[in-house]
């Protein structure tokens, strides 16, 4: 299994564009599969720049309807006229929003229609080839991400705070060895108990974001104690399990968290690349 991050808001060499978004590519030797398409068609430019042919994709995974990760989809069907495009139902008549400096939108205005015939929905659990799992994280043992209570979406008494029971998770292999978490909305430990509840084997390794902002002026997010506490529970629980990070985990969580984790926690960039 190659996996190979296309967009972040990093990038250790100066050839590759970033932007505040995540597109992740992944392949094995029977399947080609993109996990989310960043903010635009950024994803795109670099994969080019890495000899990637997104044409050849047969599975596109949209984590959740945030345009960080779905905002790229028109550039996508541009370039591959055959995948199958597979995502909750609920980003496809819901908005989304922040008020995290101002209440601005942070969904798509895109006609899912003109797609129909290449749209396969998740409402809870699916399969693919045998060895993708795609399931909704049900499992709210934990607390969520503090950054959510900035998050909301539409419903028929207006905007509602968002508890991201439409984010999908999906692991490859056939005992879960890997794991996406897109923006880890759901709070990472009720990801992983989430994995389990679905008969998800030990997972080796798990990436994505975390969404565990920084804190900034006003706003007060996870402290050093809660991520202490979150990094000694993943050590004591999944101690063989390796983390690969970027995008919403903030820099300085990251490195709280690698305090604790060592070597078993990796911050990603464009371009980052992993052999399983």
């Amino acid at each position: 299994m190659r996996v190979v991050v296309l967009s972040d808001n990093r990038a250790l060499k100066t050839d590759f564009e970033t932007e505040h978004g995540l597109s992740v590519y992944l392949e094995t030797d029977g399947y080609k599969c993109l996990l989310d398409v960043g903010a635009s068609g950024l994803f795109a430019r670099n994969a080019r720049l890495m000899n990637i042919d997104l044409s050849d994709v047969d599975y596109l995974f949209i984590s959740h309807g945030h345009a960080d990760h779905i905002g790229g989809l028109p550039a996508f069907l541009e370039i591959n006229e055959k995948a199958k495009i597979v995502l909750s139902s609920q980003p496809l008549h819901r908005e989304f929003y922040s008020t995290r400096g101002r209440l601005r939108k942070i969904s798509i205005d895109f006609d899912f229609d003109t797609i129909n015939d290449r749209l396969i929905t998740v409402e809870e659990t699916a399969l693919f080839e045998g060895d993708i799992s795609v399931f909704r994280g049900n499992t709210a043992k934990y607390p969520l991400p503090k950054a959510n209570r900035t998050l909301f979406t539409s419903s028929s008494d207006g905007l509602i705070n968002d508890n991201f029971d439409h984010e999908l998770i999906i692991t490859f292999g056939k005992e879960g060895r890997f794991l996406f978490t897109g923006c880890g909305h759901r709070g990472l430990l009720n990801i992983l108990e989430s994995a389990t509840d679905n008969g998800v084997g030990q997972v080796d390794w798990v990436m994505g974001g975390f969404h565990l902002l920084d804190s900034q002026g006003d706003l007060d997010f996870e402290s050093r104690e809660e991520l202490d506490e979150l990094g000694q529970t993943l050590k004591h629980r999944f101690p063989s399990t390796r983390f690969v990070t970027g995008h919403c985990t903030g820099e300085a969580a990251f490195k709280q968290l690698k305090s604790v984790l060592g070597d078993q926690l990796t911050q990603f960039h464009v371009g980052y690349a992993l052999e399983i």
